[in-house]
């Protein structure tokens, strides 16, 4: 778990639990004593109202006035929440879409002005659709953590994007791709890249690619890609 997540867990579980031990903490994120203590200084700094009672039975609370004013939203955070809105409101399984709707705007007016155009330009190159039935899911996996940001960084920075890729037949290879777009069909999430070597775009599981990587900028251009011809793909033989 990076520090980041690490942070985010940290505060969670203060935050529904009230009080809580360090020992508890280490077990709760996996990681030592002495990083979590760490992790609570880094907190403090940050904003956060830590307070911490010394003795048996004591531990550590979190004043819940303190989130209010430092919770921070990074762009891939708030791009996450907005692709799963749309694609539960796609898949017709959102019964309160009204109250997402509201929540997501308030956290939209929070951002800044050149967050809000990253925001923007990553969520012009998304589509939604409806997956197949004709696909096989006996074989979805989890999605890498990493895979959202290194996408941000080289999706908004036009650098490649390289990451190990297993395909259908469990065949791994190392690929670099330009990220051109993002496409969901609920509960599956595919990148789409323009591969430079076969001149052509590609669908990619997302949850089959791992170790995603962001390269030194290439400044590629942006294509158009043609979701209107084929939106729901399923032919495994066609990925990657």
């Amino acid at each position: 778990m990076n520090v980041r997540l690490r942070h985010d867990a940290i505060v969670r579980t203060l935050r529904r639990n009230g009080t809580s031990t360090i020992g508890a903490l280490s077990q709760e994120v996996g990681a030592s004593r002495r990083t979590i203590l760490r992790d609570i200084g880094a907190l403090r700094d940050e904003g956060y109202v830590i307070h911490s009672d010394v003795g048996r039975g004591g531990g550590v609370q979190l004043d819940p006035q303190s989130l209010h004013t430092t919770a921070k939203l990074l762009v891939p955070e708030v791009f996450a929440l907005l692709i799963s809105v749309a694609a539960m409101r796609a898949a017709g399984n959102l019964p309160f879409a009204d109250l997402a709707d509201l929540g997501l705007a308030k956290i939209e007016r929070s951002l800044s002005a050149d967050k809000v155009r990253d925001l923007r330009a990553m969520l012009a190159c998304l589509h939604i659709g409806q997956l197949s039935p004709l696909q096989d899911l006996s074989d979805m996996g989890r999605m890498d953590p990493d895979l959202l940001p290194a996408f941000e960084t080289a999706f908004l920075a036009r650098r490649l994007l390289r990451f190990r890729y297993r395909d259908a037949q469990g065949r791994e290879t190392q690929r670099e791709v330009e990220p051109q777009a993002m496409l969901v069909l609920p509960p599956l999430w595919y990148l789409v890249g323009w591969d430079p070597d076969r001149h052509g775009f590609r669908h990619f599981r997302m949850d089959r690619i791992s170790s995603p990587e962001a390269l030194a900028e290439t400044n590629f251009r942006r294509r158009h890609v043609p979701f209107e011809d084929d939106v729901c793909p399923y032919n495994e033989l066609r990925k990657g």
